[in-house]
């Protein structure tokens, strides 16, 4: 009989990873990771261990390295042709070598090899990444550790080697053959109200009395079932930052990574303003593929990803404003379109694609999306009417840098709002189409609402923003700033603008500096007003847009003589919305941080890195080499370079090819009506859990309970129609234009007859749908208040309607339906 010891997997192959450790550290709005890979190798052969794995694709991955029997090995990052060929060379002479590269075809994914374990050897490598935190609508900065790496489907014949090809071994979480641990610590000048996840953690210790320093770890006994995420909420988001930061001494001073580079970070509290009523081109491209028939969440009551996308779909159809154009996409394998082409929005062109809607299936097989986007981009632009592009996947796309190039391309016609759907979507190609072309991108997992995240967006682009933003610099004499990164921008209402510059020149011991950002309507320009002896110039341009909830990060580069003693300046944000003057000031040091990591300086690294790389098929010769030289420079991974290390005191002839080792992922099963099968794809329930008053699991179900910003509402009338409740089916009878029909579908919502409700009319001379359209609209805020978000917009319309209909007698119908309904609902209430 034979028998199996140590780590194996599901194919009963010894796996030699053992554990993984992570330090997390974030100040502000940044992230610093270090993560360590224990390896072991129990069995009697020598082994290649080989670990694919996932990473936000906004992570720097900027050093990694090996400990190999207390002596530290130390990574060189080189041209990645020429460091794969030194790592195949060195296992074939003996040496014990490491590789860490991206993958060719996905900036989110990335492979570590260790050839030449030898029996009984252990091994720990730690790479690490600094990367900026994103912040969800409540002003909440998110962090996560992903741990889901979903199957991508193949676009091309050339992504037939990408990593994520290979064929990974899949074991039930129980038998998942390594740990993970992850202690963090959280440091912010404006203070740390709390922190959220969807994970156990150990009590929150706060380090200092006035709360800007905190520390959290995951509890014991974590299994690498799901993305590990936190929420932090600081007390003063929306207040701006700046910070500067030493450049390397080794560097010519005028260098990328010589010069001290400075960090501005803009998140305005806009106030919520309304947009034109008629504007734009929407379309809406919805993957319809086999994986959309699985759960968004590990519950068996969880929504089907599909009936979700269809409910969505619903809300924006009735929520688009009258005069506007739309059209809806169905991809997979193939793609279906509603209209051959966009159609003016009417009721006509609603019922027929609500109509449609309902009957949408996950049946289109694969995850092709390039197909439908060259369709959508062929087609004639409608003048006045500016190209709004939603689109929803689950992201499983192999080839995305051929997707990110297209959307690229056509960047100057259209913005692309993303959504990822599930966990594991690829945050490459979701924040990449997003990013190239001004949009934004949000992801969908566990309870989190598709309906929420999508009606979110469709505000953003109806909302008004802050345009013509134009940067300019005061700074003392000898002292010059230079952008690193500067988008064209426009910021909406909830924004957070971040700005990275380099200073170039002599810093005085008493001198000043002074930001000032001046917005107008469109076309943003960034200028810089500096004293002689200064000048700035940009490094980078990329068209930006800042909406409500989010920042704008911007980096540039400051050269010069920096004081020897303490010096501080001064950052003046000026803009206006709307014809009206907003203005946000704030007082920081001149004098630079010193940071061993060059957090800065890499993170403006790696947004010049990502405006020109596009994998090694995508991007053009001379984009290839100055991402090249940026990578090289600043130590920051990219498509083009790898990390290689040897071990040359290891010389022992290697006898016959190395037995590779695979190590296997995480697997909890989803089941899938529409694929009749097993997807292998953990999606975990996102129940966040406060840390102030974690005390054991009643607490926490308490917790999940009162504080999920996604907490179905409770109805008086739980009437099932269109996959969910009455409200939806409500929604579903709203006009075109806004208002409803006062007929028998209404009164089987309101629970009352025809004639009752025609008899309680207080303005029986005027149009009937006045009186209709108030009573479901008090009808909503009673029964659908917690998921107001998701039909504000439609609420607004009805509004309007109202305004234009029976603009005198609103009070008057408020009264009487308050009354008919025995409800409570005010005037004030309502967005009269």
């Amino acid at each position: 009989m034979e028998h199996q010891c140590g780590l194996i997997t599901g194919d009963k192959e010894p796996v030699p990873l053992k554990s993984i450790s992570v330090t997390l550290s974030i100040d502000d709005f940044v992230a610093g990771v270090s993560a360590t890979l224990n390896y072991e190798n129990k069995e009697e052969i020598p082994v290649e261990a080989i670990f694919v794995f996932p990473l936000d694709e906004d992570s720097a991955v900027y050093s990694f390295e090996a400990l190999v029997d207390g002596k530290k090995i130390v990574a060189e990052l080189q041209e990645k042709t020429q460091a794969q060929s030194k790592y195949e060379g060195a296992i074939s002479q003996g040496h014990q070598a490491y590789l860490l590269e991206g993958d060719d075809y996905s900036r989110d994914v990335f492979s570590c090899n260790i050839g030449n374990l030898l029996p009984g050897a252990k091994v720990g490598v730690t790479l690490r990444y600094v990367q900026e935190l994103p912040l969800d609508t409540d002003g909440a900065l998110r962090y996560v550790l992903p741990a889901i790496l979903n199957p991508r489907y193949q676009l091309s014949e050339q992504s037939v080697n990408s990593s994520l090809n290979m064929k990974t071994p899949i074991v039930p979480l129980e038998a998942l053959p390594y740990t993970l641990s992850m202690v963090a610590t959280i440091t912010s000048q404006h203070g740390i109200e709390r922190v959220q996840s969807n994970c156990s953690l150990s009590p929150i210790q706060y380090l200092a009395e006035d709360k800007t320093s905190v520390q959290v770890s995951l509890a014991e006994g974590h299994k690498f079932d799901r993305d590990v995420e936190l929420l932090i909420y600081y007390s003063e988001v929306h207040s701006p930052s700046v910070a500067v930061e030493m450049g390397m001494q080794d560097m010519k001073p005028d260098s990328l990574m010589g010069s001290p580079s400075a960090m501005v970070s803009f998140y305005p509290d806009l106030p919520e303003v309304e947009g034109s009523r008629a504007c734009g081109e929407f379309v809406f491209l919805m993957d319809r593929s086999g994986s959309m028939g699985s759960r968004l969440s590990h519950h068996n009551d969880s929504q089907l990803r599909i009936e979700a996308a269809k409910e969505t779909l619903l809300l924006l159809l009735k929520s688009l404003p009258m005069g506007c154009y739309f059209n809806i996409y169905g991809f997979g394998s193939s793609y279906e379109k509603f209209f051959p082409e966009s159609v003016l929005y009417t009721q006509e062109t609603m019922e027929e694609a609500v109509k449609r809607v309902k009957d949408l299936k996950a049946d289109l097989g694969g995850t092709e999306i390039l197909t439908p986007l060259l369709n959508i981009y062929k087609g004639p632009s409608i003048p006045g009417h500016p190209l709004q592009l939603f689109v929803f996947t689950d992201g499983e796309v192999d080839d995305t840098f051929s997707v990110i190039k297209e959307v690229k391309l056509n960047s100057k016609k259209h913005r692309c709002f993303s959504f990822g759907i599930g966990e594991g979507a690829s945050t490459s190609l979701i924040k990449g189409i997003a990013r190239v072309s001004g949009g934004t991108a949000e992801f969908i997992t566990g309870k989190g609402r598709m309906q929420t995240k999508a009606l979110g967006s469709l505000k953003f682009a109806l909302n008004c923003s802050v345009e013509d933003i134009s940067v300019s610099w005061e700074l003392p004499p000898g002292l010059s700033a230079s952008m690193l990164s500067s988008e064209q921008t426009v910021i909406f209402r909830g924004q957070r603008l971040i700005i990275y510059a380099q200073l170039t020149g002599t810093m005085p011991a008493l001198g000043s500096l002074k930001f000032a950002l001046n917005c107008s309507v469109e076309d943003i320009s960034v200028s810089w007003e500096l004293p002689p002896g200064l000048s700035a110039s940009m490094l980078s341009s990329e068209q930006t847009v800042i909406f409500r909830g989010q920042r704008l990060i911007i980096y540039a580069q400051l050269t010069g003589t920096m004081p020897q003693v303490e010096s501080s300046g001064k950052v003046c944000f000026k803009y206006t919305l709307k014809g009206k003057s907003l203005e946000n000031r704030v007082t920081f040091s001149l004098q630079p941080k010193t940071n061993a990591s060059f957090t800065i300086h890499r993170l403006a690294a790696k947004s010049l890195i990502q405006m020109k790389d596009l994998g090694s098929h995508e991007t053009s010769d001379g984009e290839k080499e100055d991402v090249l030289n940026i990578s090289i420079q600043s130590g920051v991974l990219s498509s083009f370079t790898a990390f290689i290390a040897v071990n040359k005191e290891l010389n022992q002839p290697v006898q016959g090819p190395l037995a590779p080792r695979v190590i296997p992922r995480p697997m909890t099963f989803s089941y899938s009506p529409t694929l009749r099968k097993y997807r292998s794809a953990y999606v975990c329930g996102k129940a966040y859990v406060s840390l102030d008053s974690m005390e054991d699991e009643e607490s926490e179900s308490k917790m999940n309970d009162s504080e999920s910003p996604t907490k179905k509402p409770k109805l008086q009338n739980d009437h099932k129609v269109f996959g969910e409740n009455a409200i939806l089916h409500l929604i579903s009878l709203q006009k075109a234009n806004g208002s409803w029909e006062l007929d028998e579908e209404l009164t089987k919502i309101l629970g009352t007859s025809l004639e009752d409700m025609k008899e309680a009319n207080p303005a029986k001379d005027q149009d009937p749908s006045a009186w209709a359209t108030v009573l479901a609209l008090l009808w909503l805020h009673a029964n659908g208040k917690d998921l107001k978000c998701e039909w504000e917009l439609l609420e607004r319309k009805a509004v309007a309607w109202l305004h234009d209909h029976a603009d005198s007698t609103i009070p008057m119908l408020v009264q009487a339906a308050n009354s008919f309904l025995k409800l409570s609902v005010t005037p004030d209430d309502l967005v009269f």
